[in-house]
């Protein structure tokens, strides 16, 4: 009983993300279809050089090899030893479930469970992937903090003569009143379950979740510091690939935007792709879609002063080239190439 449970809440989760992405998409057929957007958006593509797009795709398909070496040494740091090709090929297999598959399984999940299931180490192996993900997200994070220091901060936003009118915070407190009111609403509601015997019990329930779920978080960042510190230069070393890479890959973006015409400074890219990275990593939809593209056409068009359309172009080159860049891991899962017997772990030990 409590698997089914278990089972019929990631269907709701998994339907709830569709969802978004279905009324992101539905929202953002109704905006195209007014002023001929279409129009625009169709002649951006068409206009665009297929060599950049080109050369973007290749730089983010290169970056995609670097983070699966990046796993195989965190890997072989807890002495849990796989193929090098093997890491990468199981990262492309989770790289597809991630970006592509709309299911509840996710792409870390997929590497946990080929590797966790083959060796005694089974811990340090789910916690490789667990370190993965935070270096990868601590590592978005360092780049859009600096970059926004060194270029952005104290600096107003750039304006066309079509946004006059007030800056992306401006026009927020022009909303402030109705804000208040749904704070209000919200603060009525949560006092209103207080109230209520059931309410009070979906609260507790809520909370008691919420602590079990941030005590296991705690413990995995605490037994990932306890058991990496050891290795600094590891640690260092994957930090700097993550950085090298995600910075490469967003140069080859602002290539596609300079081909666009966009007239913005890549360092803009540099703060609003990293920054929409670690938000699309919220699983409020599948792989991040809709979400992604539309922070990154508020940021671009709020703050850097680009044409609508054209800062949608761009968001949908990035969803372009993550779906392609994605698309070995089809060739992987077909091959049966993501199968433990084609690899050995743990020192040379033999798969059963």
């Amino acid at each position: 009983m409590a698997e089914a449970k278990v089972k019929r809440k990631k269907y709701i989760f998994l339907l709830a993300r569709i969802a978004v992405v279905a009324v992101g998409i539905i929202w953002a057929v109704i905006w195209l279809s007014a002023e001929q957007r279409w129009q625009s958006l169709v002649q951006l593509f068409v206009g665009m050089n297929l060599w950049v797009f080109g050369a973007a795709l290749g730089i983010f398909v290169a970056g995609q090899v670097i983070v699966g070496f990046r796993w195989w040494l965190l890997l072989r740091t807890q002495s849990v030893f796989i193929n090098l090709f093997a890491a990468i090929r199981l990262h492309f297999l989770g790289l597809f479930y991630n970006n592509v598959m709309p299911s509840s399984v996710g792409g870390d999940l997929i590497r946990a469970w080929y590797v966790t299931h083959h060796t005694e180490k089974k811990f340090e192996a789910a916690l490789s992937v667990f370190v993965d993900r935070i270096i990868g997200l601590l590592s978005t994070l360092i780049i859009a903090i600096f970059f926004y220091l060194l270029f952005l901060h104290g600096r107003g936003a750039v304006l066309t003569s079509s946004q006059e009118g007030g800056g992306f915070f401006e026009r927020i407190s022009h909303y402030r009143h109705i804000i208040f009111w749904a704070l209000a609403a919200m603060a009525l509601l949560f006092a209103v379950l207080l109230l209520i015997r059931a309410g009070r019990a979906i609260v507790l329930k809520a909370w008691s979740s919420i602590i079990m779920h941030g005590k296991k978080l705690f413990k995995k960042l605490k037994d990932a510091a306890f058991l990496y510190c050891s290795r600094p230069l590891v640690i260092l070393t994957t930090f700097g690939l993550t950085i090298f890479l995600q910075i490469a890959t967003i140069t080859g973006f602002w290539l596609i935007g300079r081909n666009m015409n966009i007239e913005a400074s890549i360092k803009y890219y540099y703060v609003f792709f990293t920054l929409t990275w670690i938000l699309g990593a919220i699983p409020v939809s599948i792989g991040g879609a809709v979400v992604v593209e539309g922070l990154l056409v508020s940021l671009f068009t709020q703050l850097a002063g680009v044409a609508a359309e054209q800062a949608l172009a761009l968001a949908l080159c990035q969803r372009f080239i993550w779906l392609f860049g994605s698309l070995p891991g089809v060739v992987i899962h077909l091959m049966g190439a993501h199968l433990p017997k084609d690899f050995f772990i743990d020192h040379n030990s033999g798969v059963d």
